[in-house]
């Protein structure tokens, strides 16, 4: 009997699929997001049962289902996978149909042309015959080197622009940016060990002009284990062209800065990370505070989206936007 995983968030749908489908001689297990989906192809992993097909819908509230096609297909390359949609676009489509063995449905559709799809993919064992991962994930963080997030505000206006320059090339410094708000400037610092850090804080300390106000070291946000491989595995596979311009990050637009309820992390954390607009997604103050960067090329007319969709999170306490001033033509 073939073993199916349905991810779908619309419980109707997921149920007439398993239904349909049972009908046919399948066996159906049914997830209502992609976080619940991951759970459950590695406990099948690991319980040696396995899947012999995947049906993702596109649209749902988490992780939308190409992103977790990117995530499947590096973890199961050979696993057939139909991702079905009722607002198909020619883009999404070839875009699904550039992972192998994948297939593609409009909605509606009858149980037959389900069926004739899945029957088109190619037939390869179940995902339990991929291996487990060795170690546990070391997962979660965004940069493997330590990082700090230092918040400035300029004590000398005739010298913020020497200040800015100086700060802008200083080493150790992978981001320098001037923004509107109730501080002036938000660097990143990155060094690989802890005395190299103290020294770039040391560095920006003797810059005279500004003064400190805030540091922030940046945390690995505690995550299930599950959650945690799925994201590191996503940023490998799909982030990992934005994490190769460091240690310059220049042409961000917006900083998102997100003060949450410390136990409402994974959600948050997921939500922000997953967004296409977000380069990174950090966690600061003992997991009680996100800081994302938005892209130039997605933040326009964007970010009051992206806030509005982060304040109906439960959890949320405040979320707030530092918006770049372009001081310097990189």
């Amino acid at each position: 009997m073939k073993r199916v995983l349905i991810i779908d968030d619309e419980p109707e749908i997921r149920r007439n699929l398993t239904v349909g489908l049972a009908q046919e001689g399948f066996t159906c297990t049914a997830c209502p997001d992609g976080i619940s989906a991951i759970h459950e192809l590695h406990s099948s992993r690991e319980n040696h049962t396995g899947y012999n097909y995947m049906i993702t819908d596109i649209f749902m509230p988490d992780i939308d289902g190409l992103k977790i096609l990117k995530v499947i297909k590096s973890e199961f390359p050979e696993l057939p996978v139909l991702v079905i949609t009722g607002f198909g676009t020619e883009s999404l489509e070839q875009t699904a149909l550039a992972e192998y063995n994948t297939g593609f449905l409009d909605k509606p559709f009858e149980i037959s042309e389900l069926v004739a799809a899945l029957e088109k993919l190619t037939p390869a064992g179940t995902t339990a015959d991929a291996a487990a991962r060795d170690a546990e994930a070391e997962t979660g963080e965004i940069r493997t080197s330590l990082s700090s997030y230092i918040t400035l505000r300029i004590a000398d206006p005739k010298k913020d622009m020497e200040a800015y320059r100086a700060l802008y090339d200083m080493d150790g410094i992978a981001s320098c940016d001037a923004v509107h708000g109730d501080i002036d400037i938000v660097l990143l610092a990155q060094a690989s060990s802890e005395e190299e850090l103290q020294r770039v804080y040391d560095n920006v300390k003797s810059v005279e002009g500004v003064e400190i106000v805030s540091l922030a070291a940046v945390e690995r946000p505690k995550l299930d284990r599950d959650i945690a491989e799925f994201i590191d595995i996503y940023k490998k596979a799909v982030k990992e062209g934005a994490q190769s311009r460091l240690p310059k990050i220049r042409g961000t637009k917006s900083y998102v800065i997100v003060d949450i309820d410390k136990n409402a992390i994974q959600q948050v954390f997921t939500t922000l990370f997953f967004l296409d607009e977000i380069m990174f997604c950090d966690v600061v103050d003992d997991g009680t505070k996100l800081i994302g960067i938005i892209s130039e090329s997605g933040a326009f007319g964007k970010t009051p989206r992206i806030i509005e969709k982060l304040s109906l999170i439960d959890g949320v306490l405040r979320v707030k936007d530092a918006k770049i001033i372009k001081l310097i033509d990189a």
